[in-house]
């Protein structure tokens, strides 16, 4: 899948786990939060989570940043040094795809004589101080666009499968990366400061996250040209459509709450999801990903 030969870049990627700034347990500790948040039961914890889930992130943590963080260093990714090592960890895999995708985001800004500002993404375990405030993994992967980086908790993939129905695969993975740097994309470009919180089927809420689908998808088109991948397979996009409408609001509040409710929708349902997705890949550029002026979505 990627390319054995291909050098990583860890400098993209900053491990905190076990340095003191995360915590232990992880996603899997809902049902004892459920009091905390909102007084609800899991169901609901469940919900909030996935709202929260590969969101802008901006207001749904609370607390402040702790200065050490920058500090740390990501010592246990020295194992990561080639593709072969990304083919066989799942952390080396992280930074591939964190390579991959700043490296096609960066050459598409040059295309357009801009300059990419690189965002790092900080791998930690159960909690962590983020520009945003203080992060549990309950949120599942964000980014934080007041430090500018994306945040994650490895062990969401394990609860993709298991929690929320996804067949999982590294591209899956390549895919929550890959909508996070989305919202990082949209950041540069001051669209993700000017998009309110509309919630519904149609608002500027869900705009913004079917942007970030469709923006996995255009990175998903170039992927092997950066380098860093080999050709993708039809069934490593399968892969990605699939975790795709796992998270789908639609979705989700079936499993839930028993119920549909596109009013409250906040990312999309599970069509909207892979049809955007779709839409980037398919068409390799940023003109399909409009999503803010599209009148069917």
């Amino acid at each position: 899948m990627f390319n054995p030969n291909a050098p990583l870049d860890r400098s993209e990627v900053q491990d905190v786990r076990g340095t003191g700034f995360g915590g232990s347990g992880g996603f899997g500790g809902l049902g004892g939060r459920g009091a905390l948040i909102g007084g609800g039961g899991i169901g609901s914890v469940i919900l909030l989570v996935l709202y929260l889930l590969m969101s802008g992130g901006q207001s749904n943590i609370t607390g402040f940043q702790d200065p050490n963080i920058a500090s740390q260093q990501q010592g246990s990714l020295q194992h990561c040094n080639t593709g072969a090592d990304a083919n066989q960890y799942e952390d080396c895999r992280i930074v591939g795809y964190v390579d991959s995708i700043q490296k096609f985001w960066s050459d598409e800004f040059a295309q357009s004589a801009k300059e990419y500002q690189p965002a790092k993404t900080v791998l930690y375990s159960g909690q962590t101080s983020t520009g945003c405030g203080q992060a549990s993994a309950a949120v599942g992967p964000f980014y934080c666009p007041v430090d500018q980086q994306v945040y994650l908790d490895l062990g969401f993939f394990q609860d993709l499968q298991t929690k929320f129905g996804a067949r999982g695969g590294s591209f899956a993975e390549g895919y929550v990366v890959a909508h996070e740097y989305g919202h990082h994309i949209q950041d540069l470009s001051g669209q993700l400061s000017t998009a309110s919180s509309q919630q519904g089927p149609s608002g500027t809420s869900v705009r913004t996250e079917l942007q970030a689908d469709c923006y996995a998808g255009l990175w998903a088109n170039h992927a092997a040209s950066t380098g860093f991948l080999e050709p993708l397979t039809s069934d490593q996009i399968a892969q990605a459509l699939d975790a795709a409408a796992a998270v789908g609001d639609d979705r989700i509040q079936q499993k839930t709450e028993g119920q549909v409710n596109p009013e409250t929708w906040t990312h999309g349902s599970a069509a909207q999801r892979v049809k955007w997705f779709t839409a980037g890949y398919q068409q390799g550029a940023p003109g399909a990903c409009d999503t803010f002026h599209a009148t069917s979505l």
